[in-house]
């Protein structure tokens, strides 16, 4: 019997764009003799079903389901594709928790712990995981440019503190950019993170739960023909990604061991993308994505490509493990 399957999609922040973008690279790619695919999309002023005519149907927030022609449809599993709050940020895991509902990604706890790249990198420094010199401030905080200066130099990185596809994130160079540059990150998030500049190779690696194993799949090279790896270097192909990267042998082990540690020592499950850069030859964790792209253009389905994994399976492996 045909599974009923849930592509949740949209969101709360400025990625619902991408997000209803891989929402439907995901619906367009299941095996339509295993599953029956449902287009959900999730706004914070309507949580509806959306058919093949953009027609829209209410869904019951008490059990997550969707009535259609007088007949009540309950799901067997919700394949994740929101990038950002609710779907990154362990809301909606919660609430799919608490309704006995499986999905696809990680655990409400990994995914609030790894949304919030100050929480995230705190906890993973007590176990050898290298990352960029760092300052947080919350909105409302006294600005000591002098002090930001003094603790991760310049250039640096900043960064809203909650928020994806380098929303949010600039690159000062002088210490007359910094406070522009905070502005900009506050319109993302009430807390930021600005981080030292680690000038080196940039990796993506993603790291999978795939046929019941941890899988580390082939690194990601991100050569930005811009200042850094920005929104238009990841969505407008102002961006080389090269698959497999081009590094030693020495430095792809050094990566691939560390990428599975941090999946394995927050004990996640589902797909995750982790971002280095080589510093001095070692790897430096910059944060980790637990919904990541599903567009065509997006990191994840490359590496997967690479590994000779179609979508159709990449996406199949993740329903799989979530009913499992």
């Amino acid at each position: 019997m045909k599974k009923n399957i849930a592509i949740i999609m949209g969101g709360y922040t400025s990625e619902f764009e991408i997000s209803l973008t891989s929402g439907n690279v995901i619906y367009q790619s299941l095996d339509t003799s295993k599953y029956n695919a449902y287009k959900i999309h999730i706004f914070k002023d309507k949580w509806v079903y959306v058919n093949d005519t953009n027609e829209e149907f209410p869904i019951d927030k008490n059990d997550f389901s969707v009535t259609i022609d007088g007949k009540k449809i309950l799901f067997d599993c919700v394949f994740n594709a929101i990038h950002g709050a609710p779907g990154e940020d362990g809301q909606l895991q919660g609430y799919f928790k608490l309704l006995s509902l499986p999905q696809t990604s990680c655990d409400m706890y990994q995914a609030a712990v790894t949304y919030n790249k100050r929480d995230c990198l705190s906890i993973l420094k007590p176990y050898g995981i290298q990352t960029a010199e760092s300052y947080y401030l919350n909105l409302g905080d006294t600005i000591n440019e002098d002090a930001i200066i003094e603790k991760v130099g310049l250039p640096c990185f900043v960064k809203a503190n909650k928020a994806g596809s380098s929303f949010g994130v600039t690159k000062a160079y002088k210490k007359e950019d910094l406070k522009a540059s905070i502005d900009i990150a506050f319109k993302e998030d009430d807390e930021i993170i600005i981080e030292s500049f680690l000038d080196g190779i940039e990796v993506s690696v993603g790291v999978i739960t795939y046929k019941g194993e941890t899988k580390v799949l082939p690194i990601t090279e991100i050569v930005s023909e811009n200042d850094f790896f920005d929104y238009k270097a990841k969505y407008l192909g102002q961006s080389q990604e090269i698959t497999p990267a081009r590094l030693t042998s020495e430095q792809e082990e050094k990566v691939n061991t560390l990428a599975k540690k941090v999946y394995e020592v927050l004990k996640m499950k589902g797909y995750s993308r982790s971002e280095f850069i080589f510093k001095d030859n070692e790897p430096h964790l910059l944060e980790i994505n637990t919904v990541p792209g599903m567009t065509e253009a997006s990191i994840l389905p490359q590496q997967a490509a690479v590994a000779g994994i179609s979508l159709s399976e990449l996406f199949e492996s993740a329903i799989e493990e979530a009913l499992r």
